[in-house]
């Protein structure tokens, strides 16, 4: 039961990996050592590293949580262009100042003379292949570590548990990655503690982001805030992946609750604008219990952002229990954690935040539940 309340996050791809690990082993002359990435490659990295860069989806938001972030040299354009969905950027905008290593976005590799001519002292990427990795490295002549989010299934990801340790031991923050895999498991024993026999209110996530923004009809069978506080998904009998629904199902499923991803509001209202019909046959809708979330999925999974929601949402559905917990000032607490900084506030700016929304009018009404 343990096992299906662990949190964690919908997304771009499932890493099947090897085992992630460091030794003793290397050229001690030369001032190195070998560690085991997540695809199970052998990588002989510099002993003491001073400078990286790191490339793919999510690949950078594990250095900031790694307080590592005075040691990238250069980043992604899409790091650069819009901080907009990850509070890491937010956290961080003297990152958006550093040269650009490629492009950046799902499936875009980084600009081999860029890494050349930075000289990073260890490339770490996300969501590529042996292949790709070796060949990067061959290339550039700079060793490439290869991290994963795993399943992004549940909040006890150990996949990404791995990866941040192995990233910990490369840059010199081990105690640092053990705090933050700490952190991130104590809010989700919190989390489950708090909801531990509750009836699971029937619960329904609209809006979520899929290669771009979504409407209504986005959801996941296994959201990851809802498993953390036993939130009853209404979409779950259609398995754990992510879907778009047809709309009338809705309205035989009829949930007590619905969630809108703030990052598909707009697409949300406008469909509202167009069948208001339709909503207003929504029990939720009729009740005044529909709610708006941060959107968590940009560039993968922001696991601040979607561990705030899952204490908003066990404060909408089980009050009782979340007695003592303000949502705005639970975000910042794990943002300031995680990222270094408070920015529930720039995140609500941009989507919303947390808070009822009213259809009709297009609005969001700020108080905690």
């Amino acid at each position: 039961m343990r096992k299906l309340l662990s949190l964690f996050i919908i997304v771009l791809v499932v890493f099947t990996s090897g085992c992630i690990g460091s030794t003793n082993t290397g050229d001690p002359g030369k001032g190195t050592m070998t560690v085991t990435d997540s695809l199970g490659r052998t990588v002989e990295v510099p002993a003491k590293v001073t400078k990286v860069v790191a490339a793919g989806p999510g690949a950078l938001r594990l250095i900031v949580y790694l307080n590592a972030s005075d040691m990238v040299c250069g980043v992604e354009d899409l790091e650069k262009s819009s901080p907009n969905g990850r509070p890491y950027i937010m956290a961080h905008p003297e990152l958006k100042n550093l040269p650009s290593i490629g492009p950046g976005g799902p499936g875009k590799l980084p600009n081999e003379e860029a890494l050349i001519n930075l000289k990073p002292d260890v490339i770490f990427m996300t969501y590529v292949d042996v292949k790709t990795a070796d060949d990067i490295q061959e290339k550039t002549g700079i060793p490439v570590v290869v991290l994963s989010y795993g399943a992004l299934g549940t909040f006890n990801d150990e996949e990404l548990f791995k990866s941040l340790e192995l990233a910990g031991k490369i840059l010199g923050k081990e105690k640092r990655a053990k705090e933050v895999i700490n952190f991130i498991k104590s809010l989700q024993d919190d989390l489950s503690k708090r909801t531990e026999g509750v009836e699971p209110k029937r619960s329904y996530v609209g809006g979520i982001g899929y290669r771009g923004s979504q409407g209504i009809e986005s959801t996941e069978g296994e959201y990851p805030p809802f498993v953390a506080v036993r939130a009853h998904n209404v979409a779950s009998e259609l398995g754990k992946e992510h879907y778009f629904i047809d709309k009338e199902k809705l309205l035989e499923w009829q949930p007590d609750y619905i969630f809108i991803d703030e990052g598909g509001l707009n697409l949300v209202l406008d469909d509202y604008r167009k069948n208001p019909e339709f909503y207003s046959s929504l029990k939720a809708v009729k009740n005044g219990n529909v709610y708006g979330l941060l959107p968590f999925n940009y560039y993968t999974t922001n696991i601040d952002t979607a561990l705030a929601d899952a204490y908003y949402i066990g404060k909408v559905l089980y009050p009782e229990r979340f007695s003592d917990v303000d949502p705005e000032k639970k975000a910042d607490e794990i943002y300031t954690f995680l990222v270094g900084k408070p920015v529930y506030r720039e995140m609500a700016g941009q989507f919303g935040g947390f808070g009822k929304i009213n259809l009709a009018n297009g609005t969001v009404n700020y108080s905690s539940p």
